[in-house]
């Protein structure tokens, strides 16, 4: 009896470390992760030139300065005298620098030099909200904006929409040569769509759409990929629902309506998010379809942030910033949908 004792507690703890590695491993990947947008967004609330201070910093911070004798200085901590004080460093001599005393608001004593390599920049928290209202400026923004909002909504509604009617008709319905067509409608995702690119352009310049929302909406409007999620999905559905709806007297599309899209709701709005970020931040198709400012989308628009040989980041990761609001708004809404419902909902079992 001990010793089953004894090898129950050796097992709890084997499973305690076990799920502490994990634990720590997953909360590394997640450190890992958000960094990146964690210093977007410090970087949208810096100063241009406190973007590449070295070490790199998280908290938008900006040194002290002062005015004194019409300059500007910057000031200092050094231990003078085994007392950390202030000081403003006046101008820099080969390895020593030339400092003042600073305390209270007021330059105290006379300039005398101390070697650099003791001076350490005092720095405070500077948070540079205009950076966002600069970037929403500085580009017709609000433009971008609405024009990525229309071509999103646009195309997400249409990919799901008809998806979930081509999922439906592969999944249900009961056809000549169904199988063979869906196969040979999964094989376009094999084509690269750079391969399609260029044919699909000369369709829409030869039809005169080029700069118009037909060209950014439409060609994005069908998708194999989410035919065949759903189609997945579908499948799953028990066919029982459908038969005593059907001998209710209720007809194809309203069996689609009614019962399978309700009960679908994982499966689209995990296609509505993923589509949904996919054109929002699609760049190469707008971009080879627009021409004139008012036609172009954000990920476009962000483009004329950068130059030829300077990129004000700042304002960049500002934009930036703004861009990837609605993604995440759209993410926080669907993802409460993401694990998988209960289809069996109102049936006895």
């Amino acid at each position: 009896m001990a010793k089953k004792v004894a090898i129950s507690i050796e097992e709890k703890r084997r499973r305690f470390f076990r799920k502490l590695l994990l634990y720590c491993l997953l909360s590394i990947g997640g450190i890992i992760m958000i960094a990146p947008f964690v210093w977007m967004l410090s970087t949208s609330l810096k100063e241009p030139g406190a973007v590449f201070t070295y070490p790199p910093e998280f908290i938008p911070r900006t040194q002290l300065r002062v005015e004194h004798n019409g300059m500007e200085y910057g000031i200092f901590t050094a231990e003078i005298k085994g007392k950390l004080q202030q000081v403003i460093r006046m101008k820099l001599k080969k390895d020593m620098a030339m400092v003042k005393l600073y305390e209270n608001g007021q330059v105290i004593g006379d300039a005398f030099e101390i070697p650099s390599v003791r001076l350490q920049p005092l720095k405070q928290v500077n948070i540079v909200w205009r950076n966002y209202i600069d970037a929403w400026n500085a580009v017709p923004f609000g433009r971008f904006f609405i024009n990525s909002i229309i071509v999103t909504v646009c195309v997400t509604f249409g990919q799901v929409f008809t998806s979930s009617l081509a999922a439906y008709a592969f999944a249900r319905l009961n056809f000549r040569f169904r199988d063979q067509i869906f196969f040979g409608y999964l094989g376009t995702m094999m084509i690269p769509y750079t391969v399609t690119m260029i044919p699909v352009f000369i369709l829409i310049k030869k039809m005169g759409w080029i700069d118009t929302y037909q060209a950014l909406i439409l060609p994005g409007m069908f998708t194999a990929y989410g035919t065949f999620l759903l189609r997945q999905f579908f499948l799953s559905i028990p066919k029982d629902l459908e038969e005593s709806a059907f001998i209710d007297g209720a007809t194809k599309f309203r069996i689609y309506w009614q019962i399978i899209i309700p009960l679908s709701k994982p499966a689209l709005a995990t296609l509505t998010t993923f589509t949904f970020m996919g054109v929002w931040n699609d760049f190469m198709w707008p971009l080879i379809v627009t021409n004139s400012m008012d036609m172009k989308t954000l990920p476009v628009g962000l483009a004329a942030f950068q130059g030829l040989y300077t990129t004000n980041w700042t304002l960049l990761m500002a934009a930036a910033v703004i861009v990837l609001i609605p993604v995440l708004m759209v993410y926080i809404f669907n993802q409460r949908f993401f694990i998988r419902g209960i289809a069996l909902s109102g049936l006895k079992v």
